[in-house]
């Protein structure tokens, strides 16, 4: 498992993320999902609630990646690992409390990615590079 920054976490906190997963004819689907946020050293979590392609192709197996740009310092990073779905339990039910709260409607799930590698997107000679 690849490990954040404290960088990388203040860069997430702040910046809208985008979730990467593959539909089943092999086309890219990217979605950006602003309930994006650190879980752990390792992983993140997202609120799911459109149910739609990239709820859908979490749940058959389809590979994931998150990336996050803050472009007035031209800085970013992508981390790409394996996602997993809840439907019940302690971290689903604190995503339905917050929906309840901000009057929007009870999430599909929650998905937590496990981060296995961490790639630079700051331009230059590291742009794509996997730096963990």
């Amino acid at each position: 498992m690849a490990t954040l920054t404290q960088e990388m976490k203040d860069m997430i906190a702040t910046q809208q993320c985008f979730v990467g997963t593959v539909n089943t004819d092999g086309t890219p689907n990217v979605a950006p999902k602003r309930s994006t946020r650190v879980l752990s050293d390792d992983s993140l979590i997202f609120t799911e609630g459109t149910g739609g392609a990239t709820y859908t192709n979490i749940k058959r197996g389809s590979k994931v990646c998150v990336s996050v740009v803050n472009r007035d310092i031209l800085d970013g990073y992508r981390f790409v690992g394996t996602a997993s779905l809840q439907e019940s339990g302690e971290l689903y039910e604190l995503a339905v409390a917050m929906s309840v709260k901000l009057g929007i409607r009870k999430p599909y799930a929650v998905c937590i990615i496990q981060i296995n590698e961490i790639h630079s997107l700051k331009p230059g000679p590291t742009a794509g590079k996997k730096i963990a």
